[in-house]
């Protein structure tokens, strides 16, 4: 592909991603994040009905006052939920025009709430990124572990998780080797990294993402450093991203991809 192929659609990357994370249940559409293990008593802060966790699952309580919709119809009784593993936009709950989507981390569960009217989506003004650069665009190689393996990583919001990892992702630049651990999808083999870098908490967010995709079968990749993006709780802080594991900070400036959120929303990224 041409560089200025490679510029075209990068350019289309970034319009879509803008396009995503401002839509109506978008990152920036999440007001909060409630454990139900925090709220023994089964009624969590500004979400309608009655909450708690059951069997490995959910149960919820509503009545008509709840105004709380599953699958598009009122709920008045209890329903058994399990994690919606759907896109925000297409939760079986709503109330109103929000939505409530059930997750759970490490056998912990959690509702999450996406407000249209959200203030961070209001107040969204873009996100700073850098224009492309094809000597960003490096040849690399995936090296799985024999056993995928799972360390102990802080998270946004303060608490230590699991994060699971199958494998290490290699490149060179300016003629120096570097090494970043990746989580592999059980699905289609994509890969996924947290990484930071020299800019990470100056002229970037303190850490960014990075989906190369899918290995050749000989473990040949891409790693396009100029699709470096922002995590969730860059654009909503109740989300619980994990920081980058030991060995993944880049000791170069990785001055690519997505940076920061533009405007008065920037402060602190």
């Amino acid at each position: 592909m041409s560089d200025d192929a490679e510029t075209k659609a990068w350019r289309e990357w970034h319009e879509h991603r803008t396009a995503t994370v401002s839509a109506p249940y978008g990152p920036l559409a999440l007001t909060g994040t409630f454990w139900i293990a925090d709220y023994p008593e089964g009624r969590l802060p500004a979400v309608p009905g009655h909450w708690r966790a059951h069997d490995g699952g959910v149960l919820l309580r509503a009545g008509a006052e709840d105004g709380v919709e599953l699958d598009g119809r009122p709920l008045i009784g209890e329903a058994a939920l399990a994690a919606d593993e759907g896109r925000p936009a297409q939760s079986r709950l709503a109330a109103g025009e929000v939505r409530l989507v059930v997750i759970r981390r490490e056998g912990q569960w959690a509702v999450r709430v996406y407000d249209p009217a959200a203030p961070a989506r209001r107040a969204f003004a873009g996100i700073e990124a850098t224009p492309y650069d094809p000597a960003l665009a490096l040849p690399g190689h995936f090296r799985p572990y024999p056993e995928r393996r799972t360390v102990q990583v802080g998270n946004a919001d303060g608490h230590a998780r699991g994060l699971g990892l199958g494998g290490e992702l290699t490149f060179a630049r300016e003629g120096v080797r570097h090494t970043l651990q990746v989580a592999v999808d059980e699905g289609d083999g994509s890969l996924w990294a947290v990484f930071a870098d020299a800019t990470s908490g100056t002229s970037s967010y303190r850490f960014r993402f990075l989906h190369p995709g899918t290995p050749a079968p000989g473990g040949s990749i891409t790693v396009d450093l100029n699709r470096a993006q922002l995590p969730p709780c860059a654009f909503a802080d109740h989300f619980i991203c994990p920081f980058p594991p030991p060995g993944n900070t880049l000791p170069f400036e990785v001055a690519a991809g997505e940076r920061r959120l533009k405007g008065a929303l920037a402060a602190g990224n």
